[in-house]
């Protein structure tokens, strides 16, 4: 076995030692570097014969290390070490996002966004400092989306990123931009609606077909307005017959609501109401499970029916309900929103335009009242 012995050199503080080559174990020489640095001895490896180390090369790199300008080994590690403490003290999009993440675990949503965010964003600008975010940047990830003609994505995502620096700004962890991340304008807002013919044939189509599982969900849809996943995940325990009220779990804007059970809604529910052993309203195939998916049956009523390819039937019918209160003209926007369980009026405004006739019939009976008052005052001005 080769000696660890010190062999010097004709250079001052180099020596080496026998070791084994790395390639083909045979001995060769492994050139070590002595030298003092505030006050401290350091004896450090150059480097090995086979990777083309000599007693000058070692010598040379000695020298270098003597006058600061490579440091020594601790002084590297050190440096390595305060440079990686800085990295991860700073926050790059990623970790905002993922800070974000974290501390709005309740949001429904998020799942989706995560998505958005992981598909555009992780491989990408998020791997950035805020700081060295350029406008050029935004405008790449928004460009590319639009060309393949992804332009609600678009905005979807920009908004995620927007939404990701506010987050870091208001808890102090970051600068705000130089610039303003701009929001692709949509006007995508669908309100989807059935004629009287079409939802007549509707309802006669849920009455015969064979899976009448996806005809009482489609029932409720119509005639409660709740959102699938709501409907989905109702379970018997949420139903008060005696008062005659709903309560929705876990919605989409967070804390639970009480909608009105209407007798529609209590019929449906009546009907199904001793056909399972199970806490789900609609169950699915696993003990203590909910139905996920009954995609099949509804896209065979959609068709059978002959309603639009475009119609989307579950949200569709949440659409038409709003839709038919709106137009009546006996449904205020705020008692609307309430129906919806919408977090804030602005999604509910989408119906605002369906009330125009009932405010035209208003402001013709305005008219009337006015002309009443009118020609009784001429009668009265006549008397005189």
């Amino acid at each position: 076995m080769p000696s660890q012995k010190r062999h010097k050199t004709d250079y001052k503080g180099i020596y080496y030692i026998w070791g084994k080559s790395i390639v083909s174990s045979r001995p060769e020489k492994i050139f070590y570097i002595t030298y003092r640095k505030n006050g401290k001895l350091i004896s450090e490896k150059a480097g090995r014969a086979s990777q083309n180390w000599t007693p000058a090369k070692a010598n040379a790199l000695r020298g270098n290390k003597i006058s600061g300008k490579v440091l020594s080994n601790a002084e590297k590690r050190d440096a390595e070490k305060a440079a990686e403490a800085q990295k991860n003290a700073c926050y790059t999009i990623n970790r905002l996002w993922d800070a974000y993440c974290e501390s709005n675990p309740d949001n429904k949503a998020l799942h989706h966004d995560k998505r958005k965010f992981d598909l555009h964003l992780r491989d990408s600008i998020g791997k950035k400092n805020p700081a060295e975010l350029l406008l050029l940047d935004v405008d790449r990830v928004r460009l590319a989306l639009q060309k393949t003609g992804k332009r609600t994505q678009a905005a979807r995502v920009l908004e995620i990123l927007r939404r990701t620096i506010n987050y870091g700004v208001k808890r102090g962890l970051i600068e705000p931009l130089r610039f303003k991340i701009e929001i692709p304008k949509l006007n995508n807002q669908t309100t989807e609606d059935l004629k009287q013919e079409q939802l007549k044939a509707l309802l006669s189509c849920l009455d015969a077909d064979q899976d009448q599982t996806a005809a009482n969900i489609m029932r409720l849809a119509l005639f409660t307005g709740m959102r699938r996943s709501e409907i989905f995940k109702l379970q018997w325990a949420d139903l008060d017959f005696e008062r005659g009220f709903i309560t929705i779990r876990d919605p989409k804007g967070g804390r639970d609501e009480s909608i009105p059970m209407n007798a529609m809604a209590e019929k449906v529910f009546k009907s199904i109401q001793t056909q399972h052993d199970n806490s789900y309203v609609f169950p699915g195939r696993k003990k203590g499970t909910h139905i996920t998916e009954c995609r099949k049956s509804i896209d065979r009523i959609r068709k059978a029916v002959g309603l639009p390819k475009g119609f989307r039937p579950l949200h569709g019918l949440r659409h038409v309900y709003a839709s038919m209160l709106a137009s009546s003209g006996k449904v205020d926007m705020y008692t609307l929103q309430k129906l919806l369980t919408h977090k804030s009026p602005i999604m509910t405004q989408r119906y605002a335009h369906l009330r125009d006739g009932a405010l035209k019939s208003a402001s013709n009976l305005a008219e009337e009242l006015i002309k009443e008052v009118m020609a009784f005052a001429g009668v009265k001005k006549r008397e005189h």
